[in-house]
């Protein structure tokens, strides 16, 4: 078994015009100041990283570790969250979903999405370029609006949207796996990967592409109210990457999953603070240790209520004491008789 790394903070909830939140150099030095050992980059955050050059130049991403490691942090993952949610925007979303790309392609669907595209590309050279072997992203939905439809969904919408969802994915999934990286996604609501069922419907599209992987965040599941827990036993080969988030679901006669349409203060399903929300980490650091998981532990902090500077100083300890430092022997190995075939067959009564 090997001990999960960590801890470690994805900087996308962080980032800022201040500092130390505006340069690499500084947040990494106020993270590591808290306790963290590791860094996940949005890539689209400019004071952080150069997307275009990281894939282009090596010296740029070696230059990068060196600004991390002077604090004693490593850089964990790459993150690009809005670039694959633009992979597959249905028209209801366009205008929601443009201030996500580059000022030039917004207002053009069809030059947003090749530009989302290019970013995957890119994000997979410079995760190569980094030495980095996982990276984070979003599926992008072309089904969800039809999630819990009314009237009913006409008979093959769903599997045209998964064969399309499938075409745009597979060249990106092959240029990572040229490059020797895992994309892992998110799976989450909002995004037609957003549960076991339909990322197995994804999967099967795409032929079990072997970088066609995940990043388990119990929080959503919660929200869901799906078993996170068993999703670990069914999807523990395929389990690269792990948010450590906490979440809460209350529901009361007034409302339940959907929330009414109401502020995240005021839903039955919120985000919280590591520890002052419903999820059972202490099985989940068991599950993952047990299974070998070889992936960092990183906070991402949401939460209707906490300053996230809060959040983020009791998340370095919260997950550091959470993480279970493996052991290397059976803790009865004191009274084994060190038997061998003979010794065993005899016992059994078979000689």
């Amino acid at each position: 078994m090997q001990t999960i790394k960590g801890p470690a903070i994805f900087l996308a909830q962080f980032a800022g015009d201040t500092p130390p939140f505006n340069s690499l150099d500084a947040i990494c030095e106020w993270a590591a100041g808290l306790g963290y050992k590791g860094v996940q980059i949005p890539s689209w955050v400019a004071d952080f990283i150069d997307l275009e050059k990281a894939a282009s130049s090596k010296d740029y991403c070696d230059e990068l570790k060196g600004i991390a490691g002077k604090h004693g942090i490593t850089i964990t993952e790459l993150s690009t969250h809005l670039q694959g949610q633009l992979v597959a925007v249905h028209p209801a979303y366009d205008v929601a979903f443009d201030g996500f790309a580059a000022p030039e392609v917004r207002g053009n669907p069809k030059a947003r999405q090749e530009w989302a595209v290019g970013q995957l590309m890119m994000a997979a050279k410079a995760s190569q370029n980094l030495g980095i072997t996982e990276h984070a992203t979003f599926s992008g939905a072309l089904a969800w609006p039809y999630v819990y439809p009314w009237p009913q969904r006409p008979a093959g919408l769903v599997e045209e949207a998964f064969d399309e969802l499938a075409r745009r994915w597979t060249p990106i999934l092959n240029v990572f796996d040229e490059a020797g990286v895992d994309l892992c996604y998110e799976i989450h609501p909002g995004e037609d990967l957003h549960d076991g069922v339909s990322y197995e419907m994804f999967l099967e599209r795409v032929n079990n592409h072997a970088r066609a992987n995940l990043l388990y965040d119990p929080s959503h599941f919660v929200l869901q109210q799906l078993d996170y827990i068993d999703y670990i036993d069914i999807y523990k080969d395929r389990i690269k990457m792990f948010h450590v988030k906490d979440a809460e679901f209350n529901p009361t006669g007034r409302q339940g999953v959907y929330g009414g349409y109401q502020s995240w203060v005021d839903r039955a399903g919120r985000f919280r603070s590591l520890g002052d929300g419903q999820v059972d980490f202490a099985a989940i650091f068991s599950k993952l240790a047990a299974y070998d998981f070889k992936g960092w532990a990183v906070l991402e902090w949401e939460c209707a209520l906490k300053h996230p500077e809060d959040g983020a100083r009791e998340g370095a300890q919260f997950i550091a004491e959470h993480i279970i430092r493996v052991t290397e022997k059976a803790f009865d190995d004191f009274a084994g008789g060190g038997t061998d075939k003979a010794a065993n067959r005899k016992m059994l009564g078979l000689d």
